[in-house]
């Protein structure tokens, strides 16, 4: 048994008389203009309801909803249906400025369970000591009762006052066997499942760490074809029109691990694993993460998740809240592996919309055409480099202090100890120009970052550059404990600078990267990443771009750090 994302999909009767033919996202616009890390049921009325993060639902409200409500007769149109938290039941232990996150609807025992983040409480003394509670209702509306006590606590890190990992984003299970499961976490301390009291009310035992910090949050569980799927976010999920956070998963035969991806690599690894399911693609949306499952009447399996429009990105102008309103696309589970809309991604035009009319029988919307290989199309040599000279050709452009040197074959190139973020920009950087059209630039890259050990932030990589200011870079780079491929982007907004990221596939001492130029109609200039462990089986990531018109340079970079040293063994340029 599962939250119920399946289950809840055949109870009695429908509540509506139709099924819309088609929808255009964000599906939350008739009753909210955010409303960040959904989590979906279909009640036993047969209404669905959507429950959100404490936010304004509108912009200029001013004041947060307290887990604000949702419901729906079709997963299409959506009305505001009260919040779950307010002055009479609000948790006696959370602290008088404590916000809730990330709620987790299911429905158990004849009861609806919602188990929810309490950012503040009063338990330690101290600040930033979060933890997981509970709440139950007869519906999915209320009256909610909320536990007297904590079903985790807070848990306190290595170092002194107000060090505590974050006990975040809870996602309740049920095993085969009828034994209830908690999982929660985030990037400071990981994701962990624990087992829960046969009441649903407190962990027991000792939990298990399933998803490596300093990566994962947002955990998700289903369970089809005899396989746990986790689902988790990563990348930061709240930097306005370059937040890159985007959905991955592994899966495992037993609810503690290992979960591993499609390549086979554990969500624990250092060299962190995850196949993407869902990640930026170009388009409006950006930060698209944070998600939950329904199964419609036709059996076909959606997506709830949110997501920020890259043009209006903040609640209220210039900044504020991230405005992450709830979008719904189609889940298709391609050889095993949950992929939106086949690996297309967020839509952002009319969509065939769920099937939830009895009436109009178990049919089907139609396949979306999947996206093609990632073959890279021809090389050209006169805008590709062997670094197999005495010295870095003229077509090579240097900005700042020219930095490493042909070896062997190699462009051998210490990592600096610069960087090109936000207001730093002191790394040197070298370019050169890219034909005109469309092109695939890549390179293979070894680093020697070691494993485990925390390194900050040693990368190096390939790099789409207009100023210091207005880029796109792929890298392998060292996070704390993780090694990770950082798919960035940065960009001026409303008078500052903004920077995002999002990742691909896991590194590997030596990795390949590539990064895909197309230009969209509107001449935007488009940038997909790819990376590969072995130079032939590669993974697709997401999509940044950058403004039409912009006089773009492509090259290398290594920095963030000194103390390791990238060799680059090409930089090879192809064109279709």
């Amino acid at each position: 048994m599962v939250p119920q994302h399946a289950a809840e999909a055949v109870t009695q009767g429908a509540a509506t008389a139709h099924s819309p033919r088609w929808y255009t996202n964000p599906v939350s616009r008739g009753f909210a203009d955010t409303f960040a890390d959904p989590s979906i049921i279909r009640g036993q009325d047969g209404y669905w309801y959507a429950f959100g993060t404490s936010d304004p639902l509108r912009s200029g409200e001013g004041q947060a909803h307290e887990i604000p409500i949702a419901r729906s007769a079709d997963l299409v149109d959506w009305s505001y249906a009260g919040d779950v938290l307010g002055d009479a039941n609000r948790p006696g232990w959370a602290a008088q400025d404590a916000s809730y996150w990330a709620p987790d609807i299911s429905f158990h025992d004849g009861r609806y369970w919602l188990y929810f983040t309490v950012t503040q409480t009063t338990l330690t003394g101290e600040r930033n000591a979060n933890a997981i509670g509970v709440a139950t209702a007869p519906s999915p509306t209320g009256p909610w009762t909320t536990a007297a006590a904590p079903v985790v606590a807070p848990r306190h890190g290595p170092g002194g006052a107000g060090d505590y990992k974050w006990t975040f984003d809870p996602a309740h299970v049920v095993d085969t066997d009828g034994r209830r499961y908690l999982f929660y976490g985030s990037y400071y301390g990981g994701i962990r499942v624990t087992q829960l009291s046969a009441d649903g009310t407190r962990a027991v035992g000792e939990p298990t760490q399933v998803a490596t910090d300093n990566r994962f949050e947002g955990a998700y569980v289903v369970r089809r074809n005899g396989w746990w799927y986790l689902f988790a976010s990563s990348g930061d999920c709240c930097a306005g029109p370059t937040t890159g956070y985007s959905v991955f998963a592994g899966r495992s035969r037993s609810l503690r691990g290992p979960f591993v991806d499609r390549e086979g690599v554990p969500l624990t690894a250092s060299r962190t694993g995850g196949s993407v399911v869902l990640s930026p693609n170009g388009n409006r949306w950006v930060g698209t993460g944070h998600n939950a499952l329904v199964t419609d009447l036709a059996g076909q399996d959606w997506i709830v998740y949110h997501a920020i429009d890259r043009h209006a990105p903040y609640l209220d102008k210039p900044y504020g809240v991230n405005r992450r309103p709830m979008l719904i696309d189609r889940l298709d589970w391609v050889k095993g592996w949950p992929e939106v809309r086949r690996g297309v991604g967020a839509s952002d035009t009319p969509q065939p919309a769920p099937v939830t009319d009895p009436a109009a029988g178990r049919r089907r919307s139609p396949l979306p055409s999947r996206p093609g290989p990632a073959n890279p199309g021809h090389l050209d040599p006169a805008y590709s480099d062997e670094f197999d000279g005495d010295g870095i050709g003229r077509a090579w452009k240097w900005v700042r202090t020219p930095a490493g040197r042909l070896n062997r074959g190699s462009l051998v190139w210490p990592t600096q100890n610069a960087d090109l973020f936000k207001d730093s920009n002191t790394a040197s950087v070298l370019l050169r120009r890219p034909p005109a059209g469309d092109w695939t630039v890549e390179t293979k890259l070894s680093i020697d970052l070691g494993e485990t050990t925390v390194r900050n932030y040693q990368q190096a990589g390939l790099i789409a550059y207009v100023n210091d200011d207005l880029y796109v870079r792929l890298n392998h780079v060292a996070i704390w404990n993780t090694r990770q491929t950082e798919f960035g982007k940065e960009e001026p907004y409303a008078g500052a600078i903004s920077y995002g990221s999002m990742t691909v596939g896991p590194p590997a001492a030596t990795t390949w990267l590539r990064m895909r130029h197309t230009t969209a109609a509107s001449g935007e200039h488009r940038l997909r990443a790819f990376t590969s462990r072995d130079g032939h089986h590669w993974i697709a990531g997401g999509t940044w771009t950058l403004p039409a018109g912009s006089d773009l340079r492509v090259g290398l970079v290594s920095m963030g750090g000194s103390g390791a040293t990238a060799a680059f063994d090409f930089f090879h340029t192809y064109r279709p």
